[in-house]
């Protein structure tokens, strides 16, 4: 097992093989716990190797936020831009995480061929992911319904090895 670096936001990106971990994140007025971290423990462990990856995370380090919207704005499609695969993970909670941007996000990135679609059915409010699935569907994203066949086929497009289905 190789290396897994974390990138968070508005840090530098580096090249070389990379995931941008794309979905909601926690806000300060209803808070929960993220599911970043254990996307992370996933990916390290199921990383391949040989190079070393990079996950990006839009979520800021130490709970330091951007002096400017628009500075996480651009950090963050920048970030997408660079990396290899874009995990998003959509656990729908129209109340704590409801992921208006992220449907935004990917609708930008549905047809870059570095997309993959995670739809949790057990999320509280799977019925609002219908359509990105739909769309997924259309535009050959893989989806998955849970977090370790999302972080699976993410890997899967960074290695050039995608089993999509």
């Amino acid at each position: 097992m190789s290396a897994v670096r974390l990138v968070m936001a508005r840090e530098i990106i580096p090249t070389g093989p990379s995931v941008f971990l794309a979905g909601p994140t926690p806000d300060k007025s209803a808070p929960v716990p993220s599911w970043r971290p254990d996307a992370l423990a996933l990916i390290t462990a199921q990383w391949p190797g040989p190079e070393p990856l990079t996950v990006l995370t839009p979520e800021s380090r130490d709970g330091i936020r951007a002096e400017r919207y628009e500075h996480q704005v651009d950090w963050e499609t920048d970030a997408r831009a660079a990396a290899g695969a874009i995990l998003f993970w959509i656990p729908r909670d129209m109340r704590t995480m409801p992921g208006m941007t992220t449907n935004v996000e990917f609708g930008l990135d549905v047809s870059t061929g570095r997309a993959v679609l995670g739809v949790p059915a057990d999320c509280p409010n799977p019925e609002r992911n219908r359509y990105l699935a739909y769309v997924a569907r259309r535009h050959g994203v893989p989806v998955r319904e849970t977090l370790t066949d999302t972080v699976a086929e993410a890997l899967a497009l960074v290695t050039g090895a995608a089993a999509s289905g």
